[in-house]
């Protein structure tokens, strides 16, 4: 495993980390599996576990405090916190008043402590983003009272799905430590602007949904079933799917019997950029954690495959419908 620095914080975190998502129960749910893929994750050499109290509505939270009860101080623990009105994404013209008011985000913070079972949280996010929010000061004021009682040792933001531009401004501040964003081969748009303001204002970056909910993974055909359960089902249709599939058949060029798997292949694009410290695919299962770690070789794509990649990027709004 490879180790990479969050940002400016002084902390260090495995360069592929544990996405909690999946864990918490957004499909079918294995508590005994997802137990097993932390302990592995953590043998493997993964240090950093990214969570939130809406994952499973705290589910996600007490399996990481249960798996790390013991050896806390081995592992960076990342959580986020929703909107008051828990609705996403948080729109320019709602007042911080009712989205993130100072007394909510150290109660909601109190309460990921108390399902995770531990004194301190490594990073606390907000678990959406909007520019206008960039000077105010009652939500970093919180963060701050909050790092000062030892509650937490870091703060950033989890910028909204689709809105790569959102926290550009936020991240050159530096008045956060670290700013987490979709990013992979598909959804390059952070690229343009977000990671050299990170890199210009030393913020870390955690790059979640790395296999663009799958599509990435080569496994979601036009005839692919979800499971029972499975909340993608709904949106990403057989048609959609389709739509996808000759995008995904195309990045096969890169792969081979000797070379990488297209899951390999995501994740080392998403690595190869200098802003990137930390990516965080869901692991609900041993295999999953075996085949992702294995990627952190310290063997990057070479430049001319990156660049090769780059045309390959395919904006689809459909993926989140109810941004439209």
């Amino acid at each position: 495993m490879q180790y990479r620095e969050l940002g400016r914080t002084g902390i260090r975190v495995s360069e592929i980390g544990f996405g909690g998502w999946g864990i918490g129960g957004w499909g079918p749910v294995d508590d005994a599996a997802a137990l097993d893929a932390l302990h592995l994750a953590y043998d493997l050499g993964v240090t950093f576990y990214d969570t939130a109290l809406g994952y499973g509505e705290g589910h996600s939270e007490e399996l990481i405090g249960l798996a790390f009860r013991h050896r806390r101080d081995k592992v960076v623990i990342a959580s986020k916190l929703p909107p008051m009105t828990e609705v996403w994404p948080v729109k320019p013209h709602e007042p911080i008043a009712t989205t993130f008011p100072a007394a909510w985000i150290i109660a909601k913070t109190e309460e990921s402590l108390r399902q995770l079972g531990t004194d301190y949280l490594d990073v606390q996010q907000l678990h959406a983003w909007t520019d206008p929010y960039t000077y105010l000061d009652e939500w970093r004021d919180a963060f701050l009272r909050l790092k000062q009682a030892g509650k937490i040792r870091a703060f950033g933001v989890s910028a909204n799905d689709w809105d790569p531009y959102g926290a550009v401004n936020l991240a050159r501040s530096g008045r956060v430590d670290s700013v987490q964003v979709i990013y992979n081969i598909f959804e390059q748009r952070p690229a343009e602007r977000l990671f050299p303001a990170a890199i210009e204002g030393e913020t870390g970056i955690i790059v979640r949904v790395p296999f663009e909910e799958g599509l990435l993974t080569g496994k979601l055909t036009p005839e692919y079933v979800f499971p029972e359960g499975d909340w993608r089902a709904e949106w990403m249709t057989p048609e959609r799917r389709a739509v996808a599939a000759p995008r995904v058949e195309a990045l096969k060029q890169f792969l081979g019997p000797d070379r990488l798997t297209l899951p390999a292949l995501a994740l080392k694009f998403i690595l190869a950029h200098p802003a990137v410290s930390t990516v965080i695919p869901g692991m609900r299962r041993p295999e999953h954690v075996r085949a992702n770690v294995a990627v952190s070789d310290g063997v990057p794509l070479d430049k001319e495959t990156v660049e090769a990649l780059e045309a390959h990027a395919f904006v689809h709004g459909w993926l989140y419908p109810w941004l439209a």
